[in-house]
C-alpha cells in the first residue's frame, strides 16, 4: 500500500462514529436518498458489516462513496487461547494496533462474554495484571460493540449457540468510560442493532460513586455489579486505591441511591485472598456492608499473576467464609476460575501480546 493510500485511511472517519441522523444528514447533503441511511446504519450494527463492500442491497455507487470518505475500524482477533475447560481468551487488535482482550465464559446453561473498556487502566488495582498497565485511551462505542461480535462467533463455531450474557469486567473502569460504555449497550440492545436483553448486560465498577449514582439517574437497564473484595476502608485502601477518593461511605450513599431509584439488586464481587480478607471479622464486614441494600454476593476464585503475591485462601476457610454469609441469609455464589492453564486473569494476555 502506498504512503498516500495509507494517509488517506487514517483521514477518513470511523462511520460508526455518525448517529443515524448525522448520516441521512450526509446522504442527502451527497445526493442520496433518506431512506439509505437507515440501510446502511443497519449493515454496520445489526449485520455488523466489517466493510461497505458487504453491503449489497446498497447500490456499488454509494458504497464506493462510503468509502472514499469513511472507514469502518473493525476489531480483529489477534490471537485466542482455549482452555481444557472450554473458555476462550482472545486478544482483540485495534485499528490503531493496540491489545484489549476478551473472554468468552462457557456454562451448559448459558455463554457469556466478558470485554473490555479501556486500553489499560488507570486504577492500579494490585491484585489485577491490567492494574500494573498505563491507561492508554478509552475504547470508543463500536469497539466494545466488536468484542461482543467476535465472542459471539467464537461461541457459535465453538458451541453452536449465541451469547446469553455481557458483562462488562474486562480491562479497564467502565465507568471512567461512561458515554462510550452506555452507548455500546444502546447498540448491543437496540432492535437495529444486536437486539440482547438489558437484563442479560453486567457493568462492573470499582466503585465509581457519582457514576453509580448516574447509572441510575440515566435509567439505564442493564445490571450493576461492584468489584468490593474488602468491606473495611484500611483493607480496601492497600489493594485498591480508588477507595481513597470513592470510600465505602460514599458507596454507601450511591448504593442506597442506585436502589432506590431502579430498585434493583446489585451485585459484590469478593475475591477471598489467603491471609487477607479470609477471616470471620471479614466476613461479618462484608455481611454488614450487605444489609445496606438487596444484594447478592459472588465469590470469586482468584487467577493469581506475576505482578503480585496474593493467592486463594484454602478450601477450609472458604467454606467457612461462604457459610458464615449463607447461614446469615445472603445470596451467595462462587464463581471459579475459569481458563487457569491460558493467560486468564484480565491483562495477562494483552501483556504478552504487548511484550511479543
Amino acid at each position: 500500500m502506498s504512503l498516500i493510500a495509507d494517509i488517506n485511511i487514517l483521514n477518513k472517519k470511523d462511520i460508526r462514529k455518525l448517529s443515524l441522523d448525522d448520516l441521512k444528514a450526509w446522504l442527502v447533503e451527497n445526493g442520496e436518498k433518506p431512506f439509505r441511511a437507515k440501510q446502511v446504519y443497519e449493515w454496520l450494527w445489526k449485520h455488523s458489516a466489517q466493510s461497505f463492500a458487504e453491503m449489497n442491497n446498497v447500490s456499488l455507487a454509494l458504497r464506493e462513496k462510503l468509502d472514499q470518505h469513511f472507514t469502518v475500524n473493525a476489531v480483529q482477533v489477534a490471537t485466542q487461547q482455549l482452555s481444557n475447560d472450554g473458555t476462550i481468551k482472545s486478544a482483540f487488535k485495534l485499528h490503531d494496533a493496540h491489545i484489549v482482550e476478551g473472554v468468552l465464559i462457557p456454562h451448559d446453561e448459558r455463554k457469556t462474554a466478558c470485554v473490555s473498556s479501556q486500553v489499560g487502566c488507570s486504577l492500579t488495582c494490585k491484585f489485577c495484571a491490567t492494574g500494573y498497565m498505563d491507561r492508554v485511551r478509552n475504547l470508543d462505542a463500536a469497539e466494545i460493540y466488536d468484542q461482543v461480535v467476535r465472542i459471539n462467533e467464537q461461541s457459535m463455531k465453538q458451541y453452536g449457540q449465541p451469547l446469553t450474557n455481557i458483562v462488562y469486567m474486562g480491562m479497564g473502569e467502565p465507568m471512567l468510560n461512561y458515554a462510550n460504555v452506555m452507548k455500546s449497550i444502546e447498540r448491543i440492545t437496540a432492535h437495529d442493532g444486536l437486539g440482547m436483553a438489558a437484563r442479560r448486560i453486567t457493568v462492573s465498577t470499582a466503585g465509581i460513586a457519582k457514576m453509580i449514582k448516574k447509572m441510575a439517574d440515566d435509567g439505564v437497564k442493564a445490571n450493576l455489579a461492584l468489584s468490593l473484595h474488602a468491606a473495611n476502608d484500611e483493607k480496601r485502601n492497600q489493594i485498591m486505591p480508588i477507595n481513597e477518593t470513592n470510600s465505602l461511605e460514599a458507596l454507601t450513599d450511591a448504593l442506597k441511591h442506585y436502589h432506590e431509584v431502579t430498585g434493583r439488586k446489585v451485585t459484590y464481587e469478593y475475591i477471598v485472598f489467603d491471609n487477607f480478607n479470609d477471616t470471620a471479622a471479614d466476613a461479618e464486614d462484608l455481611l454488614r456492608f450487605s444489609k445496606i441494600i438487596p444484594c447478592k454476593i459472588n465469590i470469586i476464585e482468584y487467577n493469581p499473576i506475576e505482578n503480585a503475591d496474593f493467592q486463594n485462601t484454602d478450601d477450609d476457610r472458604l467454606q467457612k467464609f461462604i457459610y458464615y454469609l449463607a447461614d446469615r441469609g445472603l445470596q451467595v455464589n462462587v464463581r471459579r476460575s475459569r481458563g487457569k492453564d491460558i493467560d486468564a486473569a484480565c491483562g495477562q494476555l494483552a501483556v504478552k501480546e504487548k511484550t511479543a
